[in-house]
């Protein structure tokens, strides 16, 4: 099974972040349909793919064989009762310049999942 190492690393800086609810909404569609972990490559970002895991989202660079860069984890969604809010995480960073791929990734990521969810959806006529 590929597991990323997030809690075997150093962490450069921590900070808690909200992400939207759409996206996170997304998420938990895709671990009812798509096979996890679920590795989304990010050309636009070079060597950086992103692994969804069941609890978190993981920015790895693939040259350094999938050192964490970027990772959201502990999502506080336990009686969340509105499936509009945003959804509060703790996101840790492992290297100093992981601030500037944050927007690009979750843009990269809404796309992906909406993608692979309508991909494996059945009977779907493909439209996005």
């Amino acid at each position: 099974m590929m597991s990323t190492r997030i809690h075997d690393m150093p962490v450069y800086a921590a900070r808690t972040d909200q992400v939207e609810a759409a996206l996170y909404n997304l998420w938990r569609r895709a671990r009812l349909h798509l096979p996890m972990p679920l590795r989304i490559d990010l050309p636009e970002l070079k060597q950086m793919a992103l692994i969804l895991e069941e609890d978190s989202w993981v920015v790895v660079d693939q040259c350094q064989y999938d050192l964490p860069v970027l990772a959201w984890l502990d999502f506080q969604d336990s009686g969340r009762t509105s499936l509009h809010t945003p959804v509060s995480c703790t996101m840790n960073y492992y290297h100093y310049m992981a601030s500037h791929l944050r927007e690009k990734v979750l843009t990269l990521m809404l796309e992906a999942l909406e993608s692979r969810l309508s991909e494996s959806a059945p009977g779907s006529g493909g439209h996005s």
